[in-house]
């Protein structure tokens, strides 16, 4: 498969990182998972943006397959799939894992968002 990148020909602002990273606990997390769901070996992390939420967009991530289009990443031996249409918005985010009892759940640390919801979930 061909992995067609247009971050390449991009003009980013200074400082700001090209693709997505995922913290240790992200990547505890996400290989938990994958062992547990017994995610299919041809899947993907797919990382992605959305229209809606309360603050614009809302983030997207479930496992996939590849598409011609998709920006691949392997991160610590997981595919991390991002069409590059998203990255404009994700370029330089980190998805962290938080354990804990209380807000436990992934959280996107995006410095390409200019305004977030009370939740997290959504960015603008």
């Amino acid at each position: 498969m061909e992995n067609k990148n247009i971050m390449s020909d991009l003009v980013l602002e200074p400082g700001t990182k090209k693709g997505v990273s995922l913290t240790p606990e992200a990547i505890r997390e996400v290989k938990r998972i994958i062992t547990d769901s017994h995610i299919d070996v041809n899947k993907g992390l797919r990382l992605g943006v959305q229209g809606g939420g309360c603050a614009g967009f809302t983030y997207m991530l479930d496992f996939d397959k590849p598409t011609d289009n998709d920006n691949v990443y392997d991160i610590e031996g997981i595919k991390v799939l991002v069409n590059p249409l998203h990255e404009l918005y994700l370029a330089g985010t980190e998805v962290h894992f938080e354990p804990g009892l209380n807000n436990r759940g992934f959280i996107y640390r995006n410095p390409n968002a200019n305004k977030t919801c009370g939740c997290g979930e959504s960015f603008g």
